[in-house]
């Protein structure tokens, strides 16, 4: 859908509004179906479970009468609206369901991450039994291109929807919207997320005054982080205004813009030298086609013993996005997998000096966020309508699931120039003491 159309459809809901950008109305006409549903329905109804790997779920056909899973009892109930929506589902389930939850023409009865992960799980052993042509049809497509125009424009469209949006349910100290760091699963969000900073930071040996180029800083908090923890003075990258805006003046409110220069330009522009390089979720919006690229760029920015970290959503082999997270919510959004990572490392004849996978820590933190974004759906949806707010509600689940289900993965890499030799002997270091603060 076009900006233009988000536009009208905003404008036409309230006109006092101010505009929101990026609302999402899907080119879907509700229809009432005052019909009892054809055999050939109940019979589309019981394939598409089938080919899914028989999850347990029943379906609600718009007339209320039940179909139940061919085997196994059914924890959740998915309700269609018209007959519409199931042909819809059926075509491309991909990209049809997001979609029809957003509009409201599929509901779900019961928990909504609990049944992604349900399906993410029975839809990954029954797939491999798929025919070609099933494969086909219901495939991911290819991301929107991440050329320097382009990924301003995909940036725009998720991360300019406004800071007030983000600030209803990310943490309250730094506005992280990555993966966070639970050393013990009872920390809270804020305890997490600047743990997580505190981790980079250790991992990149970070001392008074190194200095740090970060390629995409979101709203400025590692930044910001580095610059009063550490002392270290950092030039950090971004495409995004709304960002930007916000972290300048948390820089100057926290005086600390002496140390920081925030820098509102693509990252395949950054200049000179520096003790460290460090990426905390941009990859996945990279592109592979400019990993390469992306490779030359750090071995030229990072000086001898310099050391680089790269904090990215993966994959344990090579897949498409989902259909539905890439053309709705994340344009231009690709994973790699572990080998495609890897590259970026052999093609500047870096040395890879350690590897972590925080997986289930990224459920942890969509699970805290998705508790704070449910808590103030009622204002998001004030702020844009009610189909934004389901289709997020859907992307949030969505991901808790792949996480929980290991279809997304979340390596956090460091490496250096192979002929690097001042390097640390173990990684104790790393955890002498916890890094999660006591207060938050």
């Amino acid at each position: 859908m076009n900006q233009s159309t988000a536009r009208k459809s905003t404008d036409a809901r309230d006109d006092n509004q101010e505009h929101k950008p990026h609302v999402l109305r899907l080119p879907l006409e509700d229809e009432q179906a005052d019909r009892a549903p054809h055999s050939y329905e109940r019979w589309l109804v019981a394939k598409l479970m089938r080919m899914a790997g028989s999850p347990p779920v029943r379906f609600q056909l718009w007339n209320d009468e039940l179909i139940e899973p061919a085997t196994g009892q059914a924890r959740f109930t998915l309700r269609l609206s018209d007959p519409k929506a199931l042909f819809t589902l059926v075509t491309n389930p991909n990209l049809a369901f997001g979609d029809l939850y957003a509009a409201g023409r599929l509901q779900v009865d019961g928990d909504l991450p609990e049944l992604m992960e349900a399906l993410y799980r029975a839809v990954h052993k029954a797939r491999q039994q798929w025919p070609k042509w099933l494969e086909a049809l219901w495939r991911n497509h290819n991301p929107r291109s991440t050329g320097v125009s382009e990924a301003k424009e995909n940036i725009h469209h998720h991360y300019d929807l406004g800071n007030e949006f983000y600030q209803l349910w990310l943490d309250q100290a730094e506005m992280q919207y990555t993966c966070a760091y639970y050393e013990t699963p009872d920390l809270t969000l804020e305890q997490a997320q600047l743990a997580k900073l505190e981790h980079v930071c250790r991992k990149l040996r970070l001392k008074p005054g190194m200095t740090v180029v970060e390629a995409g800083c979101g709203w400025g908090g590692l930044a910001r982080y580095m610059a009063r923890n550490y002392g270290a003075k950092v030039h950090a990258y971004n495409i995004s205004k709304e960002q930007l805006a916000y972290a300048r003046e948390e820089a100057r409110r926290q005086q600390l813009d002496h140390l920081i220069d925030y820098v509102e330009d693509d990252y395949r522009n950054i200049s000179g030298q520096y003790d460290a390089f460090v990426s905390i979720g941009m990859l996945e919006h990279v592109g592979k086609e400019n990993f390469n690229g992306l490779s030359e760029l750090i071995r030229r920015s990072l000086k001898p013993g310099g050391l680089a970290l790269l904090h990215s959503i993966g994959r344990n082999r090579p897949m498409l996005m989902n259909a539905w997270i890439e053309k709705r919510i994340f344009p231009g959004a690709y994973p790699p997998s572990i080998s495609e990572f890897m590259s970026i490392c052999e093609h500047g004849d870096f040395s890879v000096l350690d590897v972590e996978n925080l997986r289930l820590h990224y459920a942890q933190t969509l699970s805290h966020w998705m508790e704070r974004f449910k808590d103030n759906i009622d204002k998001v949806t004030d702020m844009y309508d009610e189909h934004f707010a389901r289709a997020w509600e859907m992307y949030l689940a969505g991901s808790i699931a792949a996480f929980r289900a290991g279809s997304l993965q979340l390596f956090q890499v460091v490496f250096t120039h192979g002929e690097n030799n001042e390097l640390p002997q173990s990684r104790q270091d790393i955890y002498t003491f916890p890094a999660a603060p006591e207060a938050w």
